[in-house]
């Protein structure tokens, strides 16, 4: 069973993944002129620039603010993976799975933007006027309107595929278990009871329904980015006279193979155009559909609005955060040390850092782990006003229940995992 699990993973991120990525990005990039890079200035205007803009901060009624949305699909998506899977990445890979990184990335912004401008465009309001969208709803509107009408249930049933196949992730808790167990290592905390607190913490922020997620975002987002791009940069800066030497391997490594060098076993560049787009994807979700269903509750005029939005996030997640700590890892000598995963990003910080190090990288994943998997509530949330919205007294009774249960994958995970290690397939 493990050997399938594998093959089906090394199959599914390896050729189509590559294909579907940078095809739908190529194309998007395309038919809107290219426009992340023609306009860049633009983007810039008004994404950093709006920071500090009141309307964008404004809510409305039954919306959230444009940055409370973004800030949560950041949350979302900057999580554990940034901090190890990047690090994998580069273990795996080499530094040339940055430099792919950065090309599915910056065509991600162009497919990210379509996504959540559509998730605008054709979402709906609920009884009490708040609006709600994402996948579900512009794959049963959007293909709906384009086939004949005896054939509109098939959207119907595309729509049904996506959120069955997208609500398995609930199920896992394997987040949690990797944020318990790097914080008390770090800290000498009894793991269970740091699952119990950890589980307490979550369950009080999404009890709070959509609203206290999203003002928590907006809260914490900024925040933790800020420090942990800070935190990084303090070891490219120290070691900033190996920057050209670092970017000139990251290019070599990015089209031809990597030797064999200290603990890293070498890779081709296949390998590195794998494993750099995987962790593209997987990190800023560019494809997915999952934060266009916070961004479409988003209180903006124009649905391309909050696709300029949609970029933002990939950008900061990936250009911003993923690239301060592959740099941190590569500048720092470690990439070579045949250390993988988290601990690969700990023993970069702690280059600087020493003890401190991976103290700030326990914390970061705790920050990380938090605003994820309460951004990611909101999206189960949403699949489930859209597949209850017929039966509203039902809607209301589950949507409580959920909210209840919420944490205890998590929980169940880490408790499991502590006593029988991680179930085989995680």
């Amino acid at each position: 069973m493990a050997t399938f699990f594998q093959s089906a993973v090394d199959f599914l991120w390896g050729t189509p993944l590559i294909i579907l990525v940078l095809g739908s990005g190529t194309i998007f990039t395309i038919f809107t002129g290219f426009f992340q890079f023609r306009h860049f200035g633009y983007f810039v205007k008004k994404t950093f620039g709006a920071l500090f803009d009141k309307n964008e901060h404004e809510e409305g009624s039954g919306y959230v603010s444009a940055f409370n949305a973004v800030a949560t699909a950041i949350g979302g998506a900057v999580g554990v993976g940034n901090i190890g899977g990047v690090a994998t990445a580069i273990a795996t890979g080499g530094p040339g799975a940055l430099f792919w990184l950065w090309v599915a990335a910056l065509l991600g912004m162009a497919l990210k933007s379509a996504e959540v401008t559509l998730s605008v465009y054709y979402r709906e309001r609920d009884e009490n006027g708040s609006p709600y969208g994402g996948p579900t709803y512009y794959i049963q509107k959007g293909i709906g309107e384009l086939l004949p009408k005896n054939l509109a249930k098939i959207a119907t049933i595309l729509a049904a595929a996506f959120g069955f196949g997208f609500a398995f992730n609930f199920l896992s808790g394997v987040q949690g278990y990797t944020i318990a167990e790097g914080f008390t290592s770090a800290f000498n905390i009894d793991i269970i009871t740091f699952a119990i607190v950890y589980s307490i913490v979550v369950l009080f922020i999404v009890f709070g329904g959509g609203k206290r997620v999203v003002e928590f975002a907006g809260k914490i987002v900024p925040f933790m980015v800020c420090a942990f791009i800070i935190g990084a940069m303090g070891i490219i800066i120290v070691n900033f006279k190996n920057i050209p030497s670092a970017l000139s391997l990251i290019v070599n490594s990015a089209f031809n193979s990597t030797a064999a060098i200290g603990g890293f076993a070498g890779a081709t560049a296949s390998v590195a155009i794998r494993t750099g787009i995987a962790r593209s994807v997987f990190s800023n979700e560019a494809g997915q559909g999952s934060s266009t269903m916070v961004h479409s509750q988003a209180n903006v005029e124009h649905p391309f609005r909050q696709g300029i939005w949609g970029m933002f996030e990939v950008f900061v997640d990936t250009i911003l955060v993923c690239t301060v700590m592959s740099l941190a890892i590569i500048l720092s000598g470690q990439w070579s040390s045949g250390i993988q995963g988290a601990a690969l990003s700990v023993s970069s910080f702690a280059t600087l850092y020493g003890n401190y190090g991976a103290k700030f990288v326990a914390i970061s994943i705790l920050l990380f782990g938090i605003t994820t998997q309460t951004g990611w509530f909101m999206y189960y949330d949403v699949l489930l006003r859209h597949a209850l919205k017929n039966n509203i007294k039902l809607k209301n009774q589950i949507l409580l229940f959920f909210r209840v249960i919420y944490p205890l994958p998590s929980l169940i995970m880490i408790v499991y995992a502590t006593k029988y290690g991680l179930p085989t397939g995680f």
